[in-house]
């Protein structure tokens, strides 16, 4: 239940897509309305939004009323966490408004300020509610139970009640919480710098590309240029964006090391063994499943180098490198898809989720849930956000007309599905979903869409392309993203052990780890010595361990797809309780109860398994056509 702010969900992935000029350099004045959010569905205008967040912050002192009285009445304690979901609820909104604007032009420095705002109003906000928490523990597990039996309405309170006194040997004192919740005022400090550095300001290069393109590197052009078709443009646009982030490499490592140090200090603050530990035990999952994880990708590296030489083999060059990763494998097939053929392609795909299914993404479709296009000063990548309850979910795209935006629009699709239906079915208590499911309903639409689209083509070149394609998504979701964990789990590691974190040190450990898993000593994919700074690029190390749910979320939905694509009866009913159940248990138990047991190796044996399928029907279509 504890939101302020804190677990808004933010599901965000990098665009990987190559994107028209067109799309690129439209000005938002010039896109239509129907591919733009629609915001005044939470607030009409900036003023009612000003409005409404006076009226909030005059109603912070209310909850002080219930200070010091949690324990001496059922009616008391649900007085109370009703009036904190309230405040905490139309804060998120207030939040949400202001964080979208800002998004869709960062330059625009008046709703980065509303955002701030908000941010300073929801600090002052905990440091008022932070007596809830260290009154509850004061209270034992008989009471609560016997609060619960006598007030039915605290029973929506369950999870959040019974996950303190869990969690209590980590929670502090009143006084101490006060002076931890007025520490929110600083703590976003190292995430806010970057975002507007590397999205705003940081001064990116412009190259020329082989068919007298002029290509502004900054992240939505590395997104687009990385997968051009003539490689000496690809090692000119790596080369290029490398570089410039390489001219701020203590730059950012200033910035991350801020961060490590900020994971470091909650950690050691709630008596935790470790920056992970801490970092886990939010929503209950064992390090054990972190760790695993690891293991389970450094054992089947040789499923990886066996994708990488594929790729090498597709590509017909004597050594792959780390600019070619990116690149089309199937020449003279340009999987291109405008935006209205991507609606209806994922709308066809989702069909085996069910008639209520369907229903719900035409409306997200039709009512300007969604912005599509890349304008400047966008936000990069794509997102979902379903913080707020009243409304709807929103998505922000860069589409760009290739069959990884269609892919990005269904895993976007699926984030707000998730979101809409545990907004539906659970009240605010325990709408919000952890981020550790959070990519399984994002996941397995891209699985349903791959499984439609192979169907349906008779060109081996088209099916080619599309295994490359779902290759390219393991390779992604699985192998890299767990390589960003192992590289942020051993940078955390060096921040407890009190060693140095530095661009240097930070660019040294990366290059280690990212070598090792492309095969550079043993000849599989050439790293080269700059490319070591990629680490500055990803904005998930800003997250606190959030990047390896990408993958653990990814076998879980590669299990699940498997059991409604083949019929499994109750299988879909299964997902749409799944997707409906939000915070309501421990994410470990819910995706338990949908078929798919993540204190296993089971469910990562099953994506490797389909892994080497597709790499079987690829080397079967190669070997016919050699």
């Amino acid at each position: 239940m504890k939101h302020c702010l804190g677990v808004i969900m933010w599901v965000t992935i990098l665009g990987t897509a190559v994107d028209s000029t067109q799309a690129q350099i439209r000005e938002r004045d010039q896109i239509e309305n129907q591919y733009t959010w629609q915001l005044e569905d939470i607030y009409h205008s900036d003023q009612q939004w000003q409005e409404a967040k006076e009226t909030l912050a005059g109603r912070l002192d209310e909850v002080e009323q219930y200070k010091g009285k949690l324990a001496a009445a059922p009616k008391q304690l649900l007085s109370c966490l009703e009036l904190n979901n309230d405040i905490d609820k139309e804060l998120t909104r207030l939040y949400c408004y202001a964080s979208m604007h800002s998004d869709l032009d960062k330059r625009v420095s008046l709703y980065q300020g509303m955002e701030q705002q908000i941010r300073d109003i929801a600090t002052t906000f905990a440091s008022k509610v932070a007596f809830i928490e260290p009154e509850i523990v004061a209270m034992d597990q008989a009471t609560l139970d016997d609060f619960m039996a006598q007030e039915p309405k605290l029973a929506v309170y369950k999870m959040y009640l019974n996950d303190i006194q869990r969690t209590k040997e980590h929670l502090l004192s009143e006084p101490e919480e006060i002076i931890l919740a007025q520490t929110g005022l600083l703590s976003a400090g190292a995430s806010s710098i970057y975002e507007v550095f590397s999205d705003a300001e940081l001064p990116y290069a412009t190259v020329t590309l082989s068919d007298g393109t002029e290509a502004l590197l900054n992240k939505a052009g590395f997104s687009r240029y990385r997968a051009v078709t003539n490689r000496e443009d690809r090692a000119q646009v790596f080369d290029a964006f490398f570089g410039a982030l390489d001219n701020f490499r203590q730059t950012f490592g200033t910035q991350l090391a801020a961060q490590m140090k900020k994971d470091l200090f909650y950690a050691q603050v709630r008596k935790y063994d470790s920056c992970l530990h801490s970092a886990l035990d939010r929503n209950n999952i064992p390090v054990e499943v972190y760790q695993s994880l690891v293991r389970n990708v450094n054992d089947n590296l040789d499923t990886f180098h066996r994708y990488l030489k594929l790729k090498q083999r597709m590509l017909g060059v004597d050594q792959l490198e780390y600019y070619d990763v990116y690149a089309p494998t199937v020449k003279g097939v340009d999987l291109e898809y405008d935006y209205d053929q991507a609606l209806d392609l994922v709308l066809e795909a989702v069909h085996p989720l069910g008639p209520d299914y369907v229903e719900i993404v035409k409306k997200a479709f039709a009512s300007r849930w969604i912005d599509v296009y890349p304008t400047p000063g966008k936000r990069s990548g794509a997102y979902s956000n379903g913080s707020c309850y009243d409304v709807h979910p929103y998505i922000l795209l860069n589409y760009n007309g290739q069959y990884n935006d269609v892919s990005t629009l269904a895993h976007e699709l699926g984030h707000t599905m998730h979101s809409y239906f545990s907004n539906q079915t659970q009240p605010y208590a325990t709408c919000g979903y952890s981020i550790f499911v959070a990519e399984v309903a994002s996941t397995l639409n891209e699985a349903l869409l791959m499984d439609k689209v192979l169907k349906e083509v008779e060109s081996d070149d088209v099916k080619l392309s599309l295994l490359m394609n779902y290759l390219d998504g393991v390779k992604g979701t699985i192998f890299r993203q767990t390589q960003f964990a192992e590289f942020e789990l051993a940078a955390h590691q060096k921040a407890e052990a009190g060693e140095p974190l530095t661009g240097d040190s930070l660019t040294e450990l990366y290059i280690d780890i990212i070598r090792r898993y492309y095969g550079h000593e043993q000849g599989v994919c050439h790293i080269q010595d700059l490319y070591g700074i990629e680490w500055s690029y990803v904005p998930h190390f800003y997250y606190n361990f959030y990047v390896y749910q990408y993958a653990t979320s990814f076998t879980a939905s590669t299990a699940m797809s498997e059991h409604i694509l083949s019929g499994d009866p109750g299988a879909v009913e299964r997902t749409i309780a799944f997707l409906s159940s939000g915070g309501s248990d421990y994410p470990i138990n819910q995706l338990k109860d949908a078929g798919v047991d993540m204190m296993t190796d089971e469910p990562f044996k099953q994506t490797m398994a389909a892994m080497n399928r597709a790499m079987d029907q690829i080397e079967e279509i190669l070997n016919k056509q050699d």
